[in-house]
C-alpha cells in the first residue's frame, strides 16, 4: 500500500469512528462547502455540547477591534468569538448594564401564568413554574437572543435538594456557537473540529436555540461604549495634569553636589512630575487650548444618550440638568412599551419552543395549553374609575379587596348634617365607598 493510500485509509477510518457511520471515501460537505470535520460528542460538563473554558486576556479595545470582529462574523466562514468577547467587555460599563437590567428586571417582576385550554389560569402549575430555576434561565436566554443575537441552552437531569430528579439547564457560551452555519466549536480557537448542533437528534428536546437572525442590540452599542471609555480615560489624564502640574528647577547640572541637592529637594516637595534643567537652559510651556474637559464631557453625554435611546428608548433619569417629572414619566412609559414587546416575544418563544419540551420532560402538566404574562394595569387610574362608577353601579367588595387591598368589614352609618340635610358631595362619596353601593 502506497503512502497516499495509507493516509486515505487512515482518514476514512477516522470518519467512521467519529461519525459512527461508514462513509468510505465520501466526504461530507458543510453549508459553506468545506470538508466535514464533525466530531463525536464526549462526556464532560455537558453531554451533547462539551466546551473548553479559555483564559481571557483583557486588552484595550477600540473601533478597529470592533470592525475586525464584525468582519470575521460576516465572513464566508464566520467566526463569532471575537465579537462575543467584545460584548462581554462592553457589558462591564455601568450605564449599559443598568439599561439592560432595567428591561430584564421589569419582565422578571411581572407575573407569568400557565393557562388551560379553556383560557382559565392554573394557579398551582403557574406558581410551580415561576419558582422553578428554569424559569429565570429561559427568560435570560430569550433576552440574550435580543441583545447578543443568539443563545443555546442544553438541558440535563440533575438531583434536587431532596434527592429527586430535577430538570436543569446550562448556557452554552456564545463564543463557541456560530449560528450563521449551525456549528458548535468545543474549542473556538480550533475551527477544524465542530458539531452540527442543529442536526443532532437531541436538538429541540435537550438542546434549545433562541436565534434573532442578527448580531443583537449590543452590536449597535459597541462604538458608543468604546468612545465613552476613551473620553473617560482622556478626562482622567486631564484632571491629573490640572490637579498636579509638573515642576521645573534650574541649577548647575555640571556640579554633582548641586544636582544631588536639587534632586532631593524636588523629591521631597510632593508626588507631581518634575525635571531639572541647567541654569543656562530655558524651558517654555506650549501654548495649547485651555479647557476644563468640556469636550470630553460632551462626548460622554452624547454616548450616554445613544446608549439610553438604544436600550430603553428614552433618556431615563440621567439628564438631571434638563430633566423633569413629566419628561421622566414619558421616558418610563416608553420603557414600559419595550418591556411589553419583550413579554410578547417571551410568550411566543415559550409557547412554540419551551412549552412542548417541558411537557415531554414532565416538568409541566400535559393539560397546560399556553403561557402568558398577566396584563398590566394602571392602578391609580383604575381607582379613579372605580370611584366614578360607584355613583351609578354596584361594585363587588371582594374585587375591591383583591385589586386595591381595601378590607371592607361592613356598613357604616351615613353621616348627617346638623340641620338634618344631605351630606356634602365629598361626604356622600365617602359614604358610598364605605357602604358603597357594593353588591
Amino acid at each position: 500500500m502506497g503512502l497516499k493510500e495509507s493516509f486515505k485509509s487512515l482518514f476514512s477510518s477516522k470518519q467512521v469512528n467519529l461519525s459512527n457511520s461508514d462513509f468510505g471515501d465520501r466526504h461530507l460537505e458543510t453549508e459553506a462547502g468545506a470538508t466535514d470535520n464533525s466530531i463525536a460528542q464526549t462526556n464532560g460538563k455537558n453531554k451533547y455540547l462539551p466546551y473548553e473554558l479559555k483564559a481571557v486576556y483583557r486588552t484595550r479595545k477600540d473601533i478597529a477591534d470592533w470592525n475586525a470582529s464584525l468582519s470575521m462574523a460576516q465572513a464566508l466562514y464566520p467566526i463569532n468569538y471575537p465579537l462575543q468577547k467584545l460584548y462581554d467587555e462592553i457589558l462591564i460599563d455601568a450605564l449599559l448594564t443598568s439599561q439592560v437590567e432595567n428591561r430584564i428586571n421589569q419582565t422578571l417582576s411581572s407575573i407569568f401564568n400557565l393557562k388551560l385550554a379553556d383560557g382559565s389560569i392554573d394557579e398551582a402549575e403557574s406558581l410551580k413554574w415561576r419558582n422553578s430555576p428554569l424559569y429565570k434561565l429561559f427568560i435570560k436566554a430569550i433576552f440574550d437572543k435580543k441583545f447578543r443575537g443568539n443563545r443555546v441552552i442544553e438541558l440535563k437531569m440533575d438531583k434536587g435538594i431532596d434527592g429527586e430528579p430535577m430538570l436543569t439547564g446550562d448556557f452554552i457560551p456564545c463564543t463557541n456557537v456560530v449560528q450563521q452555519t449551525g456549528l458548535f466549536y468545543p474549542d473556538y480557537y480550533n475551527t477544524g473540529e465542530y458539531i452540527k448542533y442543529r442536526e443532532l437528534p437531541e436538538f429541540g428536546t435537550w438542546i434549545l436555540e433562541f436565534d434573532n437572525k442578527d448580531f443583537g442590540l449590543l452590536n449597535k452599542a459597541v462604538p458608543h461604549v468604546l468612545f465613552q471609555r476613551f473620553a473617560q480615560s482622556c478626562w482622567s489624564e486631564l484632571c491629573e495634569i490640572y490637579g498636579t502640574p509638573p515642576r521645573v528647577m534650574k541649577t548647575n547640572t555640571q556640579d554633582p553636589v548641586m544636582l544631588q541637592r536639587a534632586t532631593k529637594m524636588m523629591k521631597d516637595m510632593g508626588n507631581a512630575a518634575w525635571f531639572i534643567i541647567d541654569d543656562n537652559e530655558s524651558f517654555e510651556w506650549a501654548k495649547g487650548m485651555t479647557t476644563n474637559g468640556d469636550v470630553y464631557s460632551g462626548l460622554m453625554n452624547m454616548c450616554r444618550d445613544h446608549i439610553c435611546l438604544l436600550i430603553s428608548g428614552a433618556i431615563i433619569g440621567q439628564d438631571t440638568r434638563n430633566g423633569g417629572r413629566s419628561k421622566d414619566q414619558a421616558a418610563q412609559e416608553m420603557l414600559w412599551l419595550l418591556v411589553q414587546s419583550d413579554q410578547s416575544d417571551i410568550e411566543i418563544d415559550f409557547n412554540t419552543i419551551i412549552l412542548p419540551v417541558l411537557k415531554k420532560h414532565g416538568v409541566i402538566a400535559a393539560n397546560i395549553a399556553s403561557g402568558a404574562f398577566e396584563p398590566s394595569e394602571d392602578i391609580p387610574h383604575l381607582w379613579d374609575m372605580t370611584i366614578g362608577a360607584l355613583q351609578f353601579y354596584n361594585v363587588d367588595p371582594e374585587w375591591v379587596k383583591t385589586k386595591f387591598g381595601i378590607e371592607i368589614t361592613g356598613e357604616r352609618a351615613q353621616p348627617q348634617k346638623a340641620n338634618g340635610g344631605e351630606p356634602t358631595t365629598a361626604e356622600n362619596l365617602s359614604f358610598k365607598i364605605r357602604k358603597g353601593f357594593f353588591a
